[in-house]
């Protein structure tokens, strides 16, 4: 009885949070629609414009970049053929992670972590943000850059990717808005 009630008030709080969403998600699709996404598709060039907004000391090629935002090295992948473009940065090594660090990032990938996640590759946590290339938005890479740099810095901590905790799940911690919003305004910015 006591686990139905916890998944009761779990699929309450998913389905208040989800109006919220769901507002954003039909306001972004109305951006989109304005700007054309077909002429406005995001492109490896266009992504390199804003990288080097965010650090001009970026270095890479079309396709890879590393950068380095509020002291953490980020890397940008994309494959425009494949239509994909990731933003990860490493945390730790995987092999020191807890059975608890590792049960507390699932709970932060449910909640705090958002659109950004923890993820483990070759022996490696890292925070990673994935999203298709030709459909990102300057403000969605931009948003994306700074949740995956939130994340590194609230691991241990918070677990939060800065921009909030999704009601339902088990995170309850502070958040980091500031990095977000300084990326939004040095890319957004022309």
């Amino acid at each position: 009885m006591k686990l139905f009630k916890l998944f009761l008030m779990m699929l309450i709080g998913l389905t208040l949070s989800s109006a919220g969403l769901q507002t954003n998600i039909a306001q972004a699709a109305d951006d989109k629609n304005k700007r054309g996404v077909d002429s406005d598709a995001m492109d490896n060039a266009r992504l390199g414009e804003l990288i080097k907004r965010i650090d001009e000391k970026a270095k890479g090629d079309p396709g890879y970049w590393t950068l380095l935002v509020e002291g953490k090295q980020v890397l940008v992948i994309t494959d425009e053929k494949a239509d994909r473009m990731r933003i990860i940065s490493p945390i730790t090594a995987s092999a020191e992670l807890t059975q608890q660090q590792l049960y507390r990032i699932m709970q932060a990938n449910f909640d705090s972590a958002l659109d950004a996640r923890y993820a483990v590759a070759k022996e490696v946590l890292w925070s990673t943000f994935i999203h298709p290339l030709s459909s990102l938005s300057d403000r969605e890479f931009l948003v994306g850059v700074g949740q995956v740099v939130n994340l590194v810095s609230n691991y241990g901590t918070s677990f939060s990717s800065g921009a909030l905790i999704f009601r339902g799940g088990d995170s309850d911690g502070l958040q980091k808005r500031e990095v977000i919003d300084d990326l939004l305004e040095k890319g957004l910015s022309v």
